[in-house]
């Protein structure tokens, strides 16, 4: 039989009833898999467990977004690097819904393992690794900072809960010069996000063309200068191509360098998690090296080859 090891995040949701620990168990050896569950801790997280396995077939990330950075984060690390999947946990999800899985964990598992395998970009800020999203700006931390058990209660809308008590606070602009396909420019820019993902923030079509495997990543630069044009924004982005709505400043590339003049009083949150920021210069590159086991209803559309 073929070896695979789920790492399951019980913080970054609730397994359903109709989901036991069990239903992996059958479902994997119903696909000729022998599975090993191994739990998250506070002691030890995605990252390095992956890191300490030894040769398997498969690693199925069971979580949220987080959980999923970690898992390929660690893989990364490793001499010889795993096939990974995602079975979204969590609460918003936006790398499985992009992918294709629906709310229905015995279902996502089935889409997985009739799934198929391709090559994914990893994309790299000051060489640590995300999935699909680095961003920075006033707001943002509503990803990383809104309380787990305001989560697990009321799901997507708690991070409405925390972002209305947020807006007490001014939106800042950042002066900045970046270095892009060999030419610098400077501007002045409020929000920063350099993604490989057609949905972020739980906003599905974000950009209509995404390729994850063309080696190259989008970049927004957006001039938002109050909560009034920020709504305006916002709903702007729920009904058009991110590039398309008036104040961005849009690239596709393979490589980017920011500079602040002044070093951002917040952090950046990749993949929904806080990375705290040490320095004003920021080097964006992309790798093509991660195997991903993914459903195929989405392939066609996410994938060049």
């Amino acid at each position: 039989m073929k070896k695979c090891v789920v790492i399951y995040n019980p913080a970054s949701g609730k397994l359903k009833k109709k989901l036991s620990m069990q239903s992996f168990y059958d479902i994997l050896r119903k696909y000729d898999y022998e599975t090993e569950i191994i739990y998250t801790t506070k002691e030890k997280g995605a990252y390095e467990i992956i890191q300490e396995l030894g040769d398997v077939d498969l690693v199925i990330s069971a979580g949220g977004d987080g959980t999923l950075n970690q898992v390929v984060s660690g893989n990364l690390k490793r001499k010889k690097r795993l096939t990974l999947a995602n079975l979204p946990m969590g609460t918003t999800n936006d790398v499985g819904n992009m992918y294709g899985y629906t709310s229905d964990y015995i279902k996502n598992l089935e889409l997985l393992l009739q799934g198929v395998k391709k090559k994914i970009d990893v994309c790299y800020i000051n060489n640590t690794p995300f999935v699909y999203v680095s961003c920075l700006g006033d707001y943002i931390d509503m990803a990383y900072n809104t309380p787990r058990d305001l989560k697990k209660k009321y799901g997507k809308i708690a991070y409405i809960i925390y972002g209305l008590k947020q807006l007490k606070n001014k939106i800042h602009m950042y002066d900045i010069k970046y270095t892009i396909n060999g030419e610098t420019y400077e501007g002045n820019y409020s929000f920063f996000f350099i993604t490989n993902a057609s949905r972020v923030a739980g906003m599905n079509n974000v950009y209509y063309d995404v390729k994850l495997d063309d080696n190259m990543f989008e970049v927004a630069f957006c001039k938002v200068r109050t909560k009034a044009e920020m709504m305006k924004f916002f709903i702007l982005l729920n009904n058009m191509d991110a590039k398309d709505v008036p104040g961005v400043t849009y690239y596709r590339t393979d490589n980017l360098e920011i500079e602040f003049k002044d070093k951002p009083k917040v952090s950046w949150c990749i993949d929904g998690e806080e990375y705290p920021i040490t320095t004003k210069k920021f080097i964006f590159k992309v790798d093509k090296h991660t195997e991903m086991m993914l459903p195929k209803r989405n392939v066609i559309k996410l994938f060049e080859k």
